[in-house]
């Protein structure tokens, strides 16, 4: 039989993610494939650096948990085409969590309005959703 939790335990794991990353993250959206691991150095070139909500994400609610605020930059750092993100704590290097990146409708682990970055330029993540499985 495969391992199921509650949506209760789901909840409370999802929660778990922005606790331990805790409050004042940094988004770091990036060029190429992400690391092997979170434990794995950076690898591309960081397009954008985004200081995100004190509480940046809302409480998991169905076993599901999304961005909380607006998460923007009004000036990118850099040129290129976004691919991967990690999360950092405060510190901006220890890293939380890492996914892939793709426009708006495109199935990436978030999404932005385009991915195609120019330095200088605004964007916003429109969408950061994490769904817990095993229920």
């Amino acid at each position: 039989m495969a391992l199921q939790y509650s949506v209760a335990v789901n909840n409370a794991r999802l929660d778990a993610v922005e606790s331990t990353i805790g409050t004042s993250a940094i988004l770091k959206i990036r060029t190429g494939a992400p690391p092997a691991n979170c434990a794995a150095a950076d690898s591309g070139t960081v397009l954008s650096t985004v200081n995100l909500p004190s509480d940046w994400m809302a409480a998991a609610s169905g076993a599901t948990k999304s961005k909380s605020g607006t998460w923007e930059d009004t000036s990118a750092d850099a040129t290129g085409t976004a691919a991967h993100y990690r999360i950092y704590a405060s510190d901006g290097t220890t890293c939380g969590e890492q996914g892939t990146v793709t426009a708006t409708g495109g199935g990436g682990d978030l999404t932005v309005d385009n991915v195609s970055f120019a330095a200088g330029q605004a964007f916003t993540v429109t969408s950061y959703t994490k769904t817990a499985g095993n229920q």
